[in-house]
């Protein structure tokens, strides 16, 4: 077996790369349930990946262990040096010396992951490699699935970061997409993240053009990474003299060592990238950042952090993470966007954006005053929001709910502030050929493209929908405001919806004012207090008492006198109960009045299917 560095290279692409990695799953069929092929090929790709990265270096490592070793000194620092990596291997082994031993492959294999670093070390034992190891040396298939790695050349002057790290994407990927029941714990599609990468980068000019500019990007929910991974890429791509460090935090131990690998392999600082709960035990306290995304899971309860959270809340208020409020403890997602909020560059630092998918209920739920409210109150009323995208529903891979991209800006454009941006993308979706879980839809390049230049120009738009004589959808049209409206097919049609629309913070403000009527006794007389501060007022009588929300845009003694004194001449408003609050009523901003058909038609419809039936029973009839 010839060593890495006298083998030809010989993948044309990463994809080529990865599916000659993937098919050792060949060797693991009817040993290994599908969703478990991962488990075997991911560390073992990146076990291969550095085997070939410090290879060159082998020589000098061990030359410099026994020697800092001999006269009692660390040598970590030196072998560190030695290897010319964030990394090293101290063992005398390599994959290609270990082929040389059948008989003792597992003690061997075993021996050589033990002399990582400890850095590296960890990923192998978040990936529970050594069980796998040892699985695969009881089915006897331990060398089998050994050597076919090691057939794989995967050095750096052969595959270059990069294409290791797309590749190494790719497996993640598929191991994704065969684990449909977790994929959605672990992946966020592409399409989306790129979505979220395009609308965090598009504004920001010197990260794209200045040469070797340096920005931070993080994700508290870093799951295997992709969302770090696509951001680079995306700067790469527009600016392949910038760099983009990247820092994350994962909960899942297996996530954790895929993004972790995923790092490694990129070439970025591995101990950027921490475990634990985000929200119990914040992995990166005291750091800021350029740039965020994450994708926190829906609905879930916080209850098993709600000690901690509520601690913070507390005894920290606004210098902690959760000042603005608490929110149900059934779904945790505002947690972690409050948890973004405290990680952001101040604007005498440059600012930062960051992207967050949320669903619904964040967007509505909690009256006036409650957590989820003061939230929504403390982004608005501190003109925080850029834009809040809707996405297609069966999108993810375990949900097919609403979900909805918030970009968040401490340095909004001068066009952008005081406004929010709300963007209805839940109709630009194409089926998927094959189902994977939930996820049925994907979002094109192009719908894509039209998304990032709607929220780019800040612009208000319509979707103009052509029908033609026989109502069969025949195009769809992005029309600016200002634009003229496609003319309609001959005999057919054109309906316009909203898909862009700019609104004032305030607009999503209200005042929910508590409205009393006196209690009355049983002659109808009104009932005055008897003493104190009640004494001579009439008394409310909590069985009519009701409630009303007033727009922050209106006035409420003009709101009252219209709305409520017509009704109920006798009430009066308890101003000491007012509370501010704060929703987004997204669907209701969007919603378009769909006319009912004419009696005339339905009746002509009637008639028509009258004598259809008419005419099939006399049919059977003769």
């Amino acid at each position: 077996m010839l060593p890495c560095s006298q083998r030809r290279g010989y993948f044309v692409n990463h994809q080529a790369l990865a599916s000659f990695i993937w098919s050792v799953a060949d060797l693991l069929r009817g040993d290994y349930k599908q969703s478990e092929y991962g488990r075997v090929i991911l560390p073992f790709t990146v076990l291969r990946r550095l085997d070939c990265v410090l290879e060159p270096t082998k020589a000098a490592v061990l030359n410099e262990l026994q020697a800092k070793t001999a006269i009692g000194l660390n040598p970590e620092p030196f072998l560190l040096r030695a290897a010319k990596q964030g990394f090293y291997n101290t063992d005398p082994l390599d994959l290609s010396k270990l082929m040389g031993d059948q008989d003792n492959i597992r003690a061997n294999l075993v021996r050589y992951v033990e002399g990582f670093s400890p850095a590296v070390r960890d990923i192998f034992e978040q990936f529970e490699f050594h069980a796998q190891i040892d699985r695969l040396a009881k089915t006897g298939l331990l060398y089998q699935v050994t050597e076919r790695f090691t057939r794989i050349d995967l050095h750096p002057d052969k595959v270059d970061n990069a294409a290791m790290g797309l590749a190494f994407e790719e497996l993640i990927r598929k191991f994704a997409e065969i684990s449909n029941e977790t994929a959605g714990e672990h992946f966020t599609p592409r399409e989306v993240i790129r979505l979220m990468v395009n609308l965090l980068f598009v504004e920001d000019d010197d990260a794209l053009t200045k040469p070797g500019i340096v920005r931070t990007i993080y994700d508290p929910t870093a799951g295997t990474g992709g969302m770090l991974s696509v951001a680079g890429e995306y700067l790469t791509e527009h600016n392949p003299q910038g760099h983009l460090t990247m820092f994350g935090q994962e909960l899942n131990p297996e996530s954790y060592a895929i993004c972790k690998a995923d790092m490694l392999i990129k070439g970025q600082p591995i101990e950027n990238i921490v475990q634990g709960n985000t929200l119990s035990d914040d992995g990166h306290h005291g750091r800021t950042f350029d740039y965020m995304l994450s994708n926190p899971p829906f609905g879930v309860e916080w209850k098993k952090v709600e000690k901690q959270v509520r601690a913070e809340h507390e005894q920290k208020g606004y210098d902690g993470r959760f000042g603005p409020g608490l929110p149900r403890v059934s779904d945790g997602s505002l947690l972690f966007l409050m948890h973004l909020l405290s990680k952001m560059r101040p604007l005498n630092e440059g600012g930062c954006r960051f992207g967050i998918v949320l669903n619904g209920s964040p967007l509505f739920t909690g009256g006036a005053g409650s957590g989820e409210s003061e939230i929504r109150r403390y982004v608005l009323e501190n003109d925080l929001v850029e834009a809040i995208v809707a996405l297609p529903t069966d999108m993810f891979y375990n949900t097919g709910i609403s979900t909805y991209v918030w970009i968040i800006s401490n340095r909004k454009p001068e066009a952008r502030r005081g406004k929010v941006q709300l963007i209805d993308a839940s109709s630009m979706w194409r089926k998927m050929r094959k189902s994977l879980g939930s996820k049925r839809k994907e979002m094109s390049d192009a719908q894509i493209a039209t998304v990032t230049k709607l929220f780019g120009a800040f612009t208000e738009a319509q979707l103009a929908t052509s029908f033609d004589a026989d109502g069969r959808e025949v195009a769809r049209d992005v029309v600016i405001e200002g634009e003229p409206v496609p003319s309609a097919p001959e005999g057919g049609k054109v309906k316009l919806a909203p898909l862009s629309r700019i609104f004032p913070n305030s607009a999503f403000g209200y005042r929910t004012i508590t409205v009393e009527r006196p209690l009355r006794d049983e002659a109808g007389e009104i009932v005055l207090g008897q003493r104190g501060k009640a004494k001579g007022k009439k008394q409310p009588d909590s069985a009519l008492r009701d409630t009303e929300n007033v727009p922050l845009s209106e006035d409420v003694e003009t709101y009252f006198a219209r709305e409520v004194l017509p009704h109920a001449e006798d009430a009066w408003i308890d101003h000491d109960k007012t509370k501010v609050g704060y929703e987004i009523p997204f669907t209701r901003h969007f919603y378009v009045f769909e006319p009912p058909r004419s009696l005339a038609e339905i009746d002509a419809d009637l008639e028509a299917v009258t004598d259809r039936i008419k005419g099939m029973l006399e049919g059977l009839a003769a």
